[in-house]
């Protein structure tokens, strides 16, 4: 069975990195709530941000205030959205910092908070992926190789090679091999197939008998010996 590549463990390090950040992120955030003074400003101005990618537009509220040194501050919100969340005119809470007033933001959820929502579910999603194929792959592995060593070995009949068109990886299916068996006891026809390859395996399939390890208990646990198969180069 091929082992997770570097794709995957990259995905999953990446999505690591990603809530690493995320909590990094929050917890600074938390800093600055609680030792930031406030006061109470008006948003002057809406800055509009045009998307390079998809051309679409947000708006950016500007907001104006009074530190308690009696200094008059401007600052943009790094916060935007479409709608935009607030108007001209529109009266806001503001946290600044005690000795930087031009560090600044609005007191709601989206300047504060939707910067660590955004990277911990795009993080959660990178390591959920990655973390999936690896924890997978693994169970298989140990189902095989339990199989492999205590599984009812029955020899099936080759069917074909065939793509498995249910999972595409970068627009590719990968090949299997398909076998069946008559159950004698049953009479019940079985339709087994092997783990995914990521190479065409029919040049090397040499016989019409092909060795399925059964579970005792549960047929529909199985594993195809494919160990005949030469080994895919990393």
């Amino acid at each position: 069975m091929k082992k997770p590549g570097w794709i995957t463990w990259l995905f999953a390090g990446i999505g690591v990195a990603l809530l690493v950040g995320a909590l990094a992120l929050a917890l600074s955030t938390r800093r600055f709530i609680a030792s930031a003074d406030r006061s109470t400003g008006t948003v002057v101005e809406l800055i509009q941000v045009r998307d390079k990618d998809d051309g679409s537009v947000t708006y950016k509220p500007v907001v104006e205030y009074t530190s308690k040194r009696g200094q008059r501050i401007t600052f943009t919100s790094s916060f935007s959205s479409n709608p935009p969340s607030y108007s001209v005119g529109e009266s806001v809470d503001v946290l600044y910092a005690p000795d930087e007033p031009n560090d600044a933001r609005i007191d709601g959820f989206g300047s504060l908070w939707l910067g660590p929502l955004i990277l911990s579910l795009i993080g959660a999603v990178f390591a959920a992926i990655g973390l999936a194929i690896v924890l997978t792959s693994r169970a298989r592995q140990k189902r095989s190789e339990w199989l492999m060593a205590y599984g009812d070995a029955v020899q099936t009949e080759f069917q074909a090679v065939e793509r498995n068109t249910s999972l595409k990886v970068n627009g590719r299916s990968p090949w299997r091999i398909s076998s069946q068996w008559l159950n004698p006891e049953t009479s019940q026809l079985h339709i087994f197939h092997s783990d995914n390859l990521w190479f065409d395996p029919a040049p090397y399939v040499k016989t019409k008998q092909l060795t399925v390890l059964l579970d005792p208990k549960d047929p529909k646990r199985y594993h195809m010996d494919i160990s005949f198969l030469p080994k895919l180069a990393d």
